[in-house]
């Protein structure tokens, strides 16, 4: 089917806005490949000292003549999406080496967990630690010896950050190796149920930890469709990992088989095809990424990410490509917050291969990209198997095995994307809708005003809130404190929703992927700390969150001309860590441009 004018028109757009930021960065990326293999330019001491630890490749390092792969590994145990990568590293030079090439791990990036950090002090660094992942990644690459990159990251800030700096260093090519989520665990709604249960008071820590423990259980991915997997989908639909790689689960003979596929194609990239970063990132891409997200109904957290992602390879994304994207994109798939169904069941039911199907079919997607399996996105409505110990491609679902989960573009669970950009006199924001009745979709109601998280909770504890209510969460943008996901006020929210109440949130700060079914207008730009908006709302303030119309409304006569609120803010800067997170505070831009702090 011919591409919809939709989407021709947006990434047209996209195109023309770009042009030449986009033509100086391709510029520089093809002055950087004409120059030829990087360690020919090295001197001898130079190479010596970069393959002296190298002992079984040393001879073949020297002669200079073998790709050479750097790995860029976001391994740790800390969290259980990485656990798995502490073997690739071998697994990658023995195949590495079985094709006549090497590969070193070029270094190590952090990646925190934001389900540890969820909810405390730490989580005022996640935002920040994806800028400071693309730093790392340029590190470890500046040593210049290397023709390609392999990326290993799956969650949150990682990928977007390694994204970042595969752009950047986007004349060699870069693939992507993910690790794939853990085994289902605990059913998602019993685990929300029980996180309910304790904020209501009506079960004991002892019960939340059983119920946390028996969901998080293994390595791999988190099962729910947060930004982890969100980022694995877009990972998959812009053709940096393999077709089919995403949702494979660790430790798995397929999954060994689709690592050592990854190296292979590694080396292909890097000599034969010759397919450098920037050939595949380019706006086709970026379009794709966005229609994947809304036809999944992704996390939120990626309407930060993929602007910063997209402006390291020279391309301008804003706020209104998503809104007219997500106008014309049907929902395809229901995975838990958004419906019962975890990733694993996802890709049970078709997966990414049968959903790319159905939006190549519908016009949706580019299909004339260039990906790291070759030309054109229509190779990755193929999926991965094993067939005597030999990994091949072979067609994938053309219909779905439940339709609960997974839907063709013809019958989709609703006609637009599952997110709704927001705009107003309280200034622009987000929702995403996927997961929120059609019923609660507008709610207009009196506004009550917190400066953090905690002091809605207490609130609720306290028994404060007795009628519909928009809950006003300010001075949570990156400016203010590195814009902390405020995921714990999920569980508090829903309870009074339960109850019966009309409650919405608004606020400059994030919730994570996970946000669910209580109407969230967030990463509301400009953010309070800069004087916007929601600094001006005062408690009693009648509010609109209309997700229908996208607008976002204080109604009371005579806010526009208050004075900002103005906080002491200075407790933000100091402990576990933040005193070294000021230069980016500092610096940082506004959410609806990527919130980062890299220009």
């Amino acid at each position: 089917m011919s591409l919809n004018d939709t989407i021709a028109r947006v990434t047209d757009r996209i195109i023309a806005r770009s042009a030449q930021t986009r033509g100086a960065y391709l510029a520089r990326m093809r002055d950087a490949g004409q120059q030829g293999p990087a360690r020919a330019h090295l001197t001898c001491g130079n190479q010596a000292h970069a393959y002296a630890g190298m002992v079984t490749d040393q001879p073949r390092l020297a002669e200079g003549r073998a790709p050479n792969l750097g790995i860029v590994t976001a391994y740790n145990d800390m969290l259980s999406a990485h656990q798995p990568y502490e073997a690739y590293p071998e697994l990658i030079r023995q195949t590495a080496r079985a094709l006549g090439a090497t590969a070193q791990v070029a270094g190590g990036v952090p990646a925190m967990c934001d389900g540890v950090t969820q909810g405390q002090t730490g989580m005022e660094l996640s935002l920040f630690s994806r800028d400071v992942i693309a730093l790392a990644a340029g590190v470890a690459l500046s040593h210049n010896t290397y023709d390609a990159a392999l990326f290993l990251g799956v969650c949150d800030k990682i990928v977007p950050g390694l994204v970042i700096a595969a752009a950047t260093f986007g004349h060699i090519p870069a693939v992507f190796l993910p690790a794939g989520p853990m085994p289902s665990g605990l059913p998602n709604d019993e685990k929300a149920h029980v996180r309910a249960q304790f904020a209501a008071g009506e079960v004991d820590r002892t019960a939340l930890m059983a119920a946390e423990m028996a969901s998080y259980h293994a390595p791999g991915t988190c099962t729910f469709y947060g930004t982890a997997n969100s980022n694995q989908m877009l990972m998959e639909v812009m053709g940096l990992h393999l077709p089919g790689a995403s949702f494979v689960n660790p430790g798995t003979p397929l999954r060994e088989a689709l690592t050592r596929a990854g190296v292979e194609r590694a080396v292909q990239i890097a000599t034969t095809d010759r397919t450098p970063a920037c050939d595949v990132l380019d706006e086709r891409a970026f379009v794709n990424g966005i229609v994947g997200l809304m036809a999944t109904g992704g996390s939120t957290n990626l309407l930060i990410h993929l602007p910063a992602m997209a402006k390291a390879a020279g391309i301008q994304l804003t706020m209104q490509d998503f809104s007219e994207i997500s106008s014309v994109v049907p929902l395809l798939a229901k995975i838990y917050p958004n419906g019962l169904a975890d990733v694993n069941h996802f890709h049970a039911a078709g997966g990414l291969g049968y959903l790319i199907a159905q939006l190549l079919e519908a016009g949706l997607l580019h299909d004339d990209v260039q990906t790291v399996a070759g030309p054109g996105l229509e190779r990755y409505t193929h999926e991965p198997r094993l067939k005597g110990g030999v990994l091949g491609w072979s067609e994938g679902a053309r219909r779905s095995e439940n339709d609960r989960i997974l839907r063709p573009a013809s019958d989709p669970f609703q006609p637009t994307g599952g997110l709704a950009a927001l705009s107003g006199n309280l200034g622009t924001g987000v929702m995403k809708v996927s997961a929120v009745a059609p019923e609660r979709h507008v709610i207009q109601a009196p506004a009550r005003v917190f400066h953090d998280q905690d002091s809605v909770k207490a609130a609720f504890k306290a028994g404060e809130f007795t009628g519909d209510t928009v809950v006003v969460v300010r001075f949570q943008g990156p400016r203010a404190n590195g814009m902390p996901e405020l995921h714990g006020l999920t569980p508090t929210l829903s309870v009074l929703q339960d109850r019966g109440l009309r409650v919405a949130l608004v606020t400059d700060g994030r919730m994570s992927g996970a946000s669910g079914k209580v109407p969230s207008a967030i990463h509301v730009t400009p953010e309070a700390a800069m004087g916007g908006p929601l600094a001006r709302v005062h408690d009693g303030d009648l509010l609109r969150v209309d997700a229908v119309s996208g607008t976002l409304e204080n109604l009371t006569e005579g806010f526009a001309t208050r004075d900002p609120v103005v906080p002491d803010l200075s407790a933000n800067g100091h402990g576990l860590g933040r005193e070294l997170f000021e230069v980016f505070r500092q610096n940082v831009g506004p959410a609806t441009d990527g919130a980062s702090s890299l220009g």
